[in-house]
């Protein structure tokens, strides 16, 4: 009995010492090149040592009466916890490296430590394959990414206008080079529908924004048809335009026809009226058979240059081609009574005088 008692005041006075120490966090991930900060605390005041190692090597050493003491690493240091009126500190690693990574030790001289886990990851670069993009309505169209020089390896992961796609969508290939730095490939098919952005997104546990890249899709039909709101002004503005040239077009075809038909009214008359008066005096001497009274002179036309050209016409004209009336024709052979005494006329006595006949 005795002996069971002791056996239990000791676990409990173990159990005592050790709630009396506390590291945390438990685990961190931090980016390379970030600060890590990890905080010992203690509220048993016999303390005089405390000693910080990481991967089992002590980096440095706290003094409970001196503060931080003196050490060759360059890469940390220690600072007092808020409210721990001095019995806790604060380790901090200012630039975290990939070698860094493993268990840090808070380690109280003679009465506990603790040990908390390390994590440091790296950050690479996101990118999407090519420019923007201009599809027809309903025409698919391929994307690529590339997330290159990430430790652990990252999640890729795409977005259509915020909106993720499922992981059934799209493929996903991972490489790691000699360095221990992973990149991954991925190819999402998409079928145009509508304007929209497209990003792809890589992340790893460390990162608290995944990085994003992004691309636009527009959608000819969508920009003719949805956006017609945001061209109506240059639309009308182009329709402006159109009707003004249109307009314009119209007042030289309307010159242009109205000179080609003064220029023919100039033209024609003179040809016109010429040829009306030559067929008019072979038309009247042909159904008179008889002859043209030059005096004769139409009415209608009292133009200047029409008249110039008949007096030019008359002038020209030959008047010995008139046919003159015959003399009496004297018969040598007997004839009726009747006719002798139509050629028996007084004429006989002149024989030059002619008889006219005008033709009207």
């Amino acid at each position: 009995m005795v002996v069971r008692l002791l056996v239990l005041l000791l676990l409990s006075c173990g159990t005592q010492a050790g709630a009396q120490m506390t590291l945390a966090p438990g685990a961190l991930t931090v980016l390379r090149g970030d600060e890590a900060r990890f905080t010992c605390s203690t509220s048993d005041a016999r303390w005089t040592v405390m000693v910080w190692l990481l991967n089992g090597t002590a980096v440095l050493t706290v003094s409970k009466s001196h503060g931080v003491l003196p050490s060759t690493g360059t890469n940390v240091t220690a600072e007092p916890a808020s409210g721990s009126k001095g019995d806790g500190w604060t380790f901090v690693l200012r630039s975290a490296e990939r070698r860094s990574q493993g268990q840090v030790t808070c380690d109280l001289q003679g009465i506990d430590r603790k040990t908390a886990n390390l994590f440091v990851q790296e950050k690479g670069v996101v990118r999407v394959s090519g420019d923007d993009q201009l599809a027809l309505k309903g025409q698919p169209v391929q994307f690529e990414c590339q997330a290159a020089g990430w430790f652990p390896e990252p999640r890729l992961q795409w977005q259509v206008n915020d909106r993720e796609v499922s992981e059934g969508d799209y493929n996903v290939s991972s490489e790691e080079s000699g360095k221990s730095l992973f990149t991954v490939s991925s190819n999402l098919s998409v079928t145009a529908a509508k304007s929209s952005r497209v990003d792809c997104l890589a992340s790893v546990s460390g990162l608290r924004t995944p990085l994003k890249s992004s691309v636009r899709l527009t959608v000819v039909a969508e920009v003719l048809h949805d956006d017609a709101d945001d061209c109506t002004v240059p639309l009308a503005l182009t329709a402006s335009l159109s009707a003004l040239l249109l307009l314009l077009l119209l007042c030289v075809c309307i010159v242009l026809c109205h000179r080609q038909r003064r220029r023919a009214r100039s033209s024609t008359p003179e040809a016109t009226w010429f040829d009306q008066s030559v067929v008019g005096i072979s038309s009247v001497a042909e159904a008179t058979r008889g002859k043209v009274n030059l005096g004769y002179s139409s009415e209608g036309h009292t133009d200047a240059d029409y008249n110039e050209l008949i007096m030019e016409i008359r002038r020209k004209m030959d008047f010995d081609s008139f046919h003159k009336v015959p003399d009496v024709v004297h018969s040598s052979g007997p004839a009726p009574q009747s006719e002798s005494r139509v050629q028996a006329s007084p004429s006989e006595g002149n024989p030059t005088s002619v008889r006219r006949i005008t033709t009207v």
